[in-house]
């Protein structure tokens, strides 16, 4: 008896020990959002637009996040088919981005990015609208 006893407080103690050290669990893409800061007019037919990504649960800025695909489109004025070209500035080290975004016309502006974030696996996908001015 005493001989499964030991085995058993062995067991749970190695139980007990696996799941501390295992790896933490990280957030999903859905816990973060992309955010206009600010839109203005840059130039003619070009719109400086500043967006920051949050962490939901928290609401901080995500700091050194990787953006690997922008675009710019028209969709919320119902012209999907008319893109524009977005131009990322460097990188802000408070965690904003800023983008140079080709507006060919006043109105309502789609930026959708794709980024990666340090310790998630998922891609964070998000689109943000600005108004531009002409």
């Amino acid at each position: 008896m005493q001989c499964n006893f030991a085995r058993a407080t062995a067991f749970g103690a190695l139980i007990s020990l696996t799941s501390l050290s295992s790896p933490p669990a990280f957030a999903a893409a859905a816990d973060y959002k992309f955010e206009v800061v600010s839109s203005r007019p840059a130039a003619p037919a070009k719109t400086e637009v500043t967006v920051r990504l949050v962490h939901l649960p928290d609401g901080k800025p995500v700091i050194g996040a990787i953006v690997f695909q922008s675009r710019g489109d028209m969709g919320p004025e119902g012209m999907e088919d008319m893109t524009s070209t977005v131009t990322p500035e460097a990188a802000q080290p408070d965690g904003l981005l800023r983008y140079q975004v080709g507006t060919s016309m006043a109105g309502t502006w789609a930026l959708t990015l794709s980024a990666k974030v340090q310790g998630e696996s998922q891609t964070v996908k998000g689109t943000v609208t600005f108004k531009a001015a002409q």
